[in-house]
């Protein structure tokens, strides 16, 4: 196997800079480069579906919360990692494609739901589907137990970053 450009640039780093260990680098970079390849060659089906960047997490997040398949800003908010604001964005164009709804919280005659329609839900069970064996084809250069035991390293480095 050829070495990547990390190692160019980890290499170049300990000519000029032999006092300082560089290699971090080789995780950090490759981890960095690799969530932009990953982005490039996920995206295209939602985008083939007419779906903006995140609207499809909006959809999942939905669709995993079970029936009714609703959920307030709010929790759309802590589940897919994005301010209130841009939830409302999102739900404003996936509504205008009669993908989801919003409702009266019948908990809370202030609040809101959102919810998938019965368009929605296809739409996602059918891209989830699509999205896996992407995810699957994508990781297919590992074996499973390596899979398995980079998804336990991510688990970790993930723990360490959060503590």
């Amino acid at each position: 196997m050829e070495p990547d450009a990390i190692v160019t640039i980890v290499d170049q780093w300990n000519r000029e800079r032999p006092d300082l260990d560089a290699s971090p680098m080789l995780v950090i970079g490759r981890l960095f480069r690799l969530t932009h390849t990953l982005d490039q060659r996920l995206r295209p089906p939602f985008a083939a579906a007419g779906l903006g960047s995140g609207d499809f997490d909006l959809l999942a997040a939905l669709r995993r919360a079970g029936e009714p398949y609703a959920l307030s800003a709010g929790e759309l908010s802590r589940t897919v990692l994005v301010t209130t604001g841009a939830i409302t964005k999102r739900v404003d164009r996936l509504e205008a494609r009669g993908l989801v709804s919003r409702t009266v919280d019948e908990t809370d005659s202030r609040g809101r739901l959102i919810a998938l329609t019965t368009e929605g839900v296809a739409l996602t069970d059918e891209l989830i589907a699509v999205h896996l064996d992407n995810q699957r084809r994508l990781l297919s250069g590992l074996g499973e137990d390596e899979q398995a035991h980079l998804a336990d390293l991510l688990e970790r480095l993930a723990a360490t970053l959060t503590a």
